[in-house]
């Protein structure tokens, strides 16, 4: 699935995208570390892994999206 980056902080390595539906949903440190990412800003295209759906839904992984 893709999304946008929305926020990131780089001390907590968490943050949170936009779905394209425009839903926010965070991430925390583990689903960044799971794409072996060094940095993200804002505005990005990312994609995204997630289990559960509606309020339990997680992201399990955030990579940069590559075409």
């Amino acid at each position: 699935m893709q999304a946008t980056a929305y926020t990131y902080d780089s001390e907590t390595r968490s943050g949170s995208v936009l779905l394209d539906d425009g839903t926010p949903v965070p991430f925390d440190a583990a689903a960044f570390d799971a794409g072996a990412l060094r940095l993200l800003r804002p505005g990005q295209r990312v994609r995204i892994e997630t289990s559960g759906e509606g309020e339990g839904r997680t992201i399990t992984l955030v990579t940069l999206q590559t075409f």
